[in-house]
């Protein structure tokens, strides 16, 4: 497969614009989660949340860049595609409804609703690339883990 370089480099800009955004739109929501908000038990230390994010955008864009390139039928990868755009939406506006505004149930709410776009992402993904399939797969596990620690944060404060 041909690697176009400047689409790679769209697709990666992408997520990572959606996350960068987000991360300056929630700057003091996220030192106030830092410093006063009550955490569950396995909460990772803040500066991963960070590492994995990056790692998992930079996923994201490999895994977009796969399903655009590949063979497959225009109107399967256009409601993949869409699929795509869904769930970046609503990891764009998770932490702004966590972070800034507080509302941690509905943030989990939000956050149980972009597990399923990722996950159908997934599956349209997977119709058309397995290696895309699987890079969405390290999203879906740290979504879990963000849904048990966004509900424990609800609980506790």
């Amino acid at each position: 497969m041909k690697i176009y370089l400047k689409r790679l480099l769209l697709q990666l800009a992408l997520p990572l614009a959606v996350g960068g955004i987000a991360t300056l739109l929630t700057r003091n929501g996220m030192t106030y989660f830092a410093d006063a908000v009550e955490k569950p038990p396995l909460t990772p230390p803040p500066w991963v949340f960070g590492v994995v994010w990056t790692v998992i955008y930079l996923l994201m864009g490999v895994a977009s860049y796969l399903v655009a390139e590949a063979k497959a039928p225009l109107q399967q990868k256009q409601h993949a595609q869409t699929a795509y755009a869904v769930q970046l939406v609503l990891n764009f506006l998770w932490p702004l409804v966590f972070f800034n505004l507080k509302a941690y149930f509905a943030s989990f709410l939000l956050l149980l609703a972009l597990w399923i776009a990722v996950a159908v992402t997934v599956l349209l993904f997977g119709k058309i690339s397995k290696p895309a399939a699987a890079l969405l797969v390290p999203y879906l596990l740290w979504l879990s883990l963000a849904g048990y620690l966004n509900l424990g944060v609800w609980q506790l404060n």
